[in-house]
């Protein structure tokens, strides 16, 4: 009962911190997932270095993750050009460089584990204000909607693969992988998310010039795209796990884990998300 009080409370505030951040203005966006990149690939590195006894430099790439996404934050916004990118790359050269001066048998997996955590970390994040900043022929607004909704949707789906699964579970949908995740819960996550969608469907419209319908249909696809690669984002962060033979990425958060844990699903969805909403969204309104 106690494990249960600490892990609501948590994901209450989890939640309110989340959506805060996102809904309130940019600059609540730009403080809270910039501290977001730098707890989550802090981390992944210090996962490599503890149990693949690894030499990534921690501190330079954290750095570096974070300087990214403040880079194309300030960039979306129109307040700096392509010029505040240089930093970055100085440091993509640097994490370089530096193994040349260290004596070390694990050379190419401190490459390896520090450009991953830019990767499969940073450029998600950082990725993430391209669902926040749009532009239009009177310059670039802040819409949080489809960012916002993106955790929505896989909330939703947590949600309902939890409650399904417990209830119907019985086919594994990974057992290599994720012993417990069941094709039951799955669907039934699958069908909350869409449930959701048409919630958000009935208050937001996909765009201002879409018919109610169309606008329907958009907000479904993008709840389907998104707990589909996000299902594939948790297996990913699940793999990593038990190939280091570790249940938790951390315990920055008592009962849900660490920063890993959290936001698994999102690193793999919120590049979908912006394929999606780059691809799809532009050629119907155009």
């Amino acid at each position: 009962m106690k494990n249960l009080i600490i892990r609501t409370i948590t994901g209450a505030l989890f939640v309110i911190v989340l959506v805060g951040g996102i809904v309130w203005n940019p600059y609540s966006l730009l403080i809270l997932f910039t501290a977001i990149t730098t707890m989550t690939v802090w981390e992944f590195t210090t996962l490599a270095n503890k149990h693949m006894h690894l030499h990534v430099n921690r501190f330079i790439t954290t750095v570096a993750a974070a300087y990214l996404f403040v880079a194309v934050w300030a960039f979306n916004t129109n307040i700096m050009g392509s010029e505040v990118f240089i930093p970055y790359l100085i440091s993509i050269i640097y994490l370089l460089i530096s193994e040349i001066y260290f004596d070390r048998p694990d050379t190419i997996q401190n490459w390896a584990m520090a450009f991953m955590a830019q990767l499969y970390i940073a450029l998600p994040f950082a990725s993430f204000n391209t669902l926040c900043f749009i532009s239009t022929p009177a310059g670039v607004s802040y819409y949080y909607w489809y960012a916002l909704s993106l955790f929505i949707f896989l909330w939703s789906s947590d949600s309902g693969a939890y409650l399904f699964g417990s209830w119907l579970g019985k086919h594994r949908l990974f057992p290599r992988i994720s012993p417990k995740k069941s094709w039951e819960g799955s669907i039934g996550g699958g069908l909350t998310a869409l449930a959701a969608s048409q919630i958000v469907a009935t208050f937001v419209p996909f765009a201002e010039s879409l018919t109610p319908m169309l606008s329907r249909l958009l907000w479904a696809g993008l709840a389907l795209l998104t707990i589909l690669v996000g299902t594939w984002g948790d297996l990913v962060e699940s793999l990593f796990k038990r190939k280091l033979g570790i249940k938790d990425s951390g315990n920055i958060l008592p009962g849900h884990g660490g920063m890993l844990d959290r936001f698994d699903s999102s690193l793999l969805a919120i590049p979908a998300a912006v394929i999606y909403i780059y691809t799809v969204m532009l050629n119907i309104i155009h």
